[in-house]
């Protein structure tokens, strides 16, 4: 996403939570992906903006799924990223370094913006989502943890306690509820889903 802010955040997972082999994980992690593609068939994109795409994993897999379709992926300027993304190639997939609050990208460029567990660690969540909304054509897709049950289930596992269970990085915390409030701003909230321990929208523009 651009040059980093001052109070940006590492890039990349520290924790692979698509590739754990740990049942747990795995578990939750069913669930999130099963809700992400219900709502991914619901939207039916066209073409994608993917913002803060990490290492691409996702991002290659929705490349796949759009066929011909158009997607790019963005993030910070990081060299362990730009590895990554090499690994991860497809004709109709590429990958950018963005700000996410400055675009590059014209008014309703793509079909759909979305931002997988990203908006929790940006420092202007705002205007993030603001840009989103202004690139994207009719859909955004967004999912953040679910506060403050994110934070109770990190003290209960004995997790970050020196930092009242905050995972390092996230910037922002929502409640379902809240975090409804501030994308119902931008658009209609079609589906508002609770993979546990997640909040995930669709939101028609």
């Amino acid at each position: 996403m651009g040059e980093p802010l001052a109070d940006s955040v590492p890039t990349g997972n520290t924790f692979d939570k698509y590739g754990s082999t740990n049942p747990a994980v795995r578990r939750l992690m069913n669930g999130f992906h099963g809700t992400l593609d219900e709502l991914w068939d619901e939207a039916r994109p066209r073409s994608v903006l993917d913002v803060g795409c990490g290492e691409g994993v996702l991002t290659l897999e929705w490349a796949r799924r759009l066929g011909d379709g158009r997607i790019v992926g963005i993030d910070l300027d990081d060299p362990k990223l730009r590895a990554e993304w090499d690994k991860r190639s497809c004709a109709n997939l590429e990958y950018r370094v963005e700000e996410a609050t400055r675009l590059s990208f014209r008014d309703d460029e793509f079909d759909t913006a979305a931002a997988i567990e990203v908006l929790e660690h940006v420092p202007d969540p705002e205007a993030t989502v603001a840009e989103m909304a202004r690139v994207a054509e009719r859909w955004l897709l967004v999912s953040v943890p679910r506060e403050p049950l994110w934070r109770g289930l990190n003290i209960a596992r004995g997790s970050y306690w020196g930092s009242l269970g905050n995972t390092p990085g996230h910037l922002n915390h929502w409640s379902k509820r809240s975090f409804t409030g501030m994308l119902s701003r931008h658009g209609t909230v079609e589906h508002a889903r609770s993979p546990f321990p997640w909040t995930m929208l669709l939101v028609r523009l």
